[in-house]
């Protein structure tokens, strides 16, 4: 039996997978309806404000739900938003039986799902591939249980720990497919962030842009500028009022007030408050984030911007592209900065990681060991 449940649990994930990057604020969500040891019904919750993925495997199912087994990736909702509860529906059907791989971090849910079809008489299995549903939903579970974004660090740099030269020239040090992963991911987040510094010396778009997709259907993220003094030129290509997309300058006290002023005029958010050490206040600036539901940042900021993340325990999730070179060089730019750990059993472990290769080059993602969940090797391929 546990077998089986896996082999419909890992279907169900499957199916959730193909929304990744279009249901923000809502979770990655499968369902299958098993009769007789057949799939009758199948389902994943699409886009935000659309049917969730039980409804769609039940009303695929019709009849045959009545006695049927029900797999779904995350415990049914009990509460109405944009679309009624999925217990009830579940329960209308006649359903025999309900597994689900984890409980719903909503604190509207969180529990309550599994009680409710206990309660009608569905017989109700819970932990099935918990990890790898959980692994899945990270994003999700970050927003519901910090109260903020899920922070996804990006760097590319090569073997020993550059993403610049000792001159600072850093383009390219990743090949064509890894660049173009890394615009995939960008489609997927709700937002892209970078520092002052990246800004003047990259002059990035920060826009999604993968090969051989429309651009009119890229879901593009908002742009996200940190810059504590607001010195930001204002021909930065980033505010092109051209692009697509919202943009938000997170700033301090410490900005002129003039330029707050036809920054906004421009059409662009200006977020600001007093700085911390300094710097933005980056804590309370990402909990504004989430008021705003945004749940996942693509941080791209260089070793500054990175290092404030990391001292300040906010980077959740790191995307490391490592390219087979070597630049040396005691002043070259190192991928990190920061106050940093003072021994190593204070660095932060990476865990859960997935490999994958891309040209030349190696994509390592993995989780910030507090927001790992056990059960999933610590290796393992994509």
């Amino acid at each position: 039996m546990i077998d089986q449940d896996k082999h419909w649990m890992r279907l169900a994930l499957k199916l959730a997978e193909q929304a990744r990057g279009q249901t923000s604020p809502n979770p990655l969500v499968g369902a299958v309806v098993v009769k007789q040891g057949q799939a009758v019904g199948t389902g994943f919750h699409e886009t935000a404000g659309g049917p969730h993925a039980e409804v769609l495997a039940l009303n695929e199912a019709g009849a045959n739900a009545c006695g049927a087994d029900l797999y779904v990736t995350l415990e049914p909702c009990t509460h109405y938003g944009r679309t009624p509860p999925c217990t009830k529906a579940i329960i209308a059907a006649g359903i025999r039986r309900v597994v689900s791989a984890t409980i719903d971090p909503d604190p509207r849910v969180r529990g309550k799902g599994v009680e409710q079809l206990r309660q009608a008489g569905v017989e109700v299995s819970t932990g099935i591939c918990e990890a790898e549903a959980q692994r899945q939903n990270a994003i999700f579970i970050t927003y519901m249980t910090k109260q903020r974004p899920h922070v996804i660090w990006k760097s590319a740099h090569t073997l020993d720990g550059h993403p610049a030269t000792r001159t600072g020239a850093s383009r390219w040090i990743t090949g064509e497919k890894a660049r173009n992963y890394a615009h995939n991911i960008r489609a997927e987040v709700d937002a892209i962030m970078v520092g002052a510094g990246t800004l003047r010396a990259d002059n990035p778009e920060l826009t999604a842009r993968p090969k051989g997709k429309d651009p009119t259907s890229i879901r593009q993220p908002i742009r996200i500028i940190a810059d504590t003094r607001l010195r930001i030129a204002l021909d930065s290509r980033c505010l092109d009022p051209l692009l697509p997309g919202r943009v938000i300058i997170a700033t301090s006290d410490l900005a002129p007030p003039r330029k707050v002023k036809e920054l906004i005029a421009r059409g662009i958010e200006v977020w600001q408050a007093p700085p911390v050490a300094g710097q933005v206040d980056i804590a309370n600036f990402l909990a504004d984030l989430a008021k705003l539901k945004v749940t996942s940042v693509l941080l791209e900021g260089g070793p500054t911007l990175a290092g404030s993340f990391f001292d300040l325990g906010l980077i959740d999730q790191c995307h490391i592209y490592m390219a087979p070179l070597l630049f040396g060089g005691a002043t070259a730019p190192v991928a990190l900065a920061g106050i940093g750990a003072e021994n190593p059993s204070a660095g932060a472990r990476i865990v859960q990681i997935r490999r994958r290769q891309l040209g030349t080059d190696l994509l390592i993602d993995g989780l910030v060991e507090s927001m790992a969940v056990g059960g999933v090797p610590p290796c393992s391929p994509d």
